[in-house]
């Protein structure tokens, strides 16, 4: 039978919303009729995937995720039961597919199940670090000090998103303005310099055959650039999403000069945020360098932190399983690791190095448009010099032979 995520209402004015099984929306209505209930609105999977503005693949957005951990801490040291937590943040939630997955945790929490075995289920919303750090809470009693960990570790990474995404709004536009001034050149001014040209029979170069052949076909059939440019985007991100091509954009990017700072220093910071985060919680530090890894973004860094788990497995500290990866982690990460490690301190010293680490982002993604604009200044520089020079040249080839 389909589930049914519906609304109901008392007689008394109360509401309450939950997922039930029923054949259809009548039997649903007289399930609850008989509890006392009247049913206000009732979607089936069927409708719920009509509705564009509801697909399920949309994900949650990072800061849903932090308004919902820091709401359910607030409540839960309130006193309120879990259930009735998750009700009312269900209800208080603008994305579907996040009402939905709260809604389906309530049912399963009511049936008896724990709350971080409810999360399981839903990977793609709640991460394995987000997982990890509830069972720990629910085992030790400590819920109300895990969300409060978590929802300052999402507020880093929110943060630390945001600087860096601000950071390239100005290169994107200028990289747009560009590209939108380059296209507009080839369509409405290469086709009557190619008809001046045509009409004077003078032998063009190759660099100005190679301009005028771009600005016709894109003035004549547009549409097949559209075609074309969309389909290299596909392809792009499919190659992103196997092992060989991530590897591929995984080295670029660390080896680009003013790029290169920024991912290193980004990954450090994530690195030591989340195992600060994970060993304050309780997790046992294999099992947290393990979650780590699943964090970060790019394929070296996850296969260090793998690595060293497999070391620490066996006995290593964590100083020396990160040493052979020195290349990727500043000296800094492994010197005050050791020395976490050495006081017993590791995740205070973590917790500060994370700081030290987010701030070194913050400056470098401050600096980042100041860095970048003399090279796009140098590459536009070379693309108009290299159109002024296609276009120009046969003008003084004809002036050359009169």
């Amino acid at each position: 039978m389909p589930q049914y995520f519906y609304t109901a209402q008392s007689l008394r004015g109360e509401s309450k919303s939950g997922v039930l099984e029923a054949k259809d929306e009548h039997q649903l209505a007289r399930t609850l009729r008989q509890e006392g209930w009247i049913l206000i609105r009732a979607e089936s999977p069927t409708t719920f995937k009509k509705k564009w503005w509801r697909m399920p693949f949309l994900g949650v957005s990072l800061t849903e995720k932090i308004f919902f951990t820091r709401n359910l801490r607030v409540m839960i040291s309130a006193g309120l039961p879990l259930p009735r937590v998750l009700e009312i943040l269900a209800n208080q939630t603008k994305s579907q597919k996040f009402k939905k997955a709260l809604l389906n945790i309530l049912d399963e929490i009511v049936k008896g199940k724990n709350f971080s075995d409810s999360l399981q289920k839903y990977p793609d919303i709640f991460s394995e670090l987000f997982q990890s750090m509830v069972k720990v809470g629910e085992e030790s009693g400590t819920l109300e000090d895990v969300l409060k960990t978590l929802a300052q570790q999402m507020e880093r990474e929110y943060e630390l998103k945001s600087k860096i995404k601000g950071a390239m709004i100005y290169p994107a536009i200028v990289i747009c303005a560009m590209l939108g001034v380059g296209i507009l050149m080839l369509v409405m001014v290469v086709p009557k310099l190619a008809e001046t040209f045509e009409e004077l029979e003078i032998e063009l170069p190759m660099t100005t055959k190679v301009v005028i052949g771009l600005g016709s076909f894109l003035a004549q059939k547009w549409y097949l650039a559209i075609i074309i440019l969309v389909v290299l985007i596909f392809l792009f991100w499919q190659a992103m999403r196997t092992k060989a091509g991530k590897k591929i954009i995984d080295t670029l990017v660390l080896k680009i000069p003013i790029i290169s700072s920024i991912v290193r220093k980004t990954n450090s910071a994530y690195t030591v945020r989340t195992l600060s985060s994970l060993i304050t919680a309780g997790v046992p530090i294999v099992r947290s360098l393990e979650i780590t890894s699943g964090t970060l973004s790019n394929i070296y860094y996850q296969s260090a932190i793998l690595e060293a788990a497999q070391k620490v497995r066996k006995g290593e500290k964590i100083a020396q399983a990160l040493k052979p990866y020195e290349n990727i982690y500043p000296s800094i990460v492994i010197q005050m690791m050791a020395v976490g490690e050495e006081t017993g301190e590791t995740s205070n010293v973590l917790a500060q190095l994370a700081e030290f680490f987010e701030e070194e982002v913050s400056n470098a993604t401050k600096n980042l448009a100041v860095v970048i604009e003399p090279v796009i200044m140098i590459i536009l520089g070379a693309v108009i010099g290299f159109f002024a020079v296609s276009m120009i040249q046969p003008m003084y080839a004809m002036l050359g032979a009169l």
